[in-house]
């Protein structure tokens, strides 16, 4: 999994997790809205911690109790933003 999401990490068999990094407040949060936008897109919704230039970002399926396609989507949906982001 880890090959298919470069710097997410696999926590206990259960959840993704990554943390985001960024120059400044603003444009975490900036990414936190874009998250929060393709999350409703999805309708699959990760845990999403916001601080002074990062963002963590924690994923999985409750009503399944660990790691699915939905989650793998939806990583893979915020790395996009972050790459075009970076644009």
């Amino acid at each position: 999994m880890s090959q298919q999401l470069p710097g997410w990490d696999v926590v206990d068999g259960h959840h993704l997790r990554k943390v985001f990094r960024f120059p400044d407040f603003a444009q975490a949060l900036a990414f936190v809205n874009l998250v929060g936008a393709v999350a409703e897109e999805q309708e699959h919704h990760p845990d999403i911690l916001l601080g002074w230039g990062k963002v963590e970002i924690t994923t999985f399926t409750h009503s399944e109790g660990g790691i699915t396609d939905k989650d793998l989507a939806l990583a893979t949906s915020i790395d996009l933003i972050q790459t075009q982001g970076e644009k």
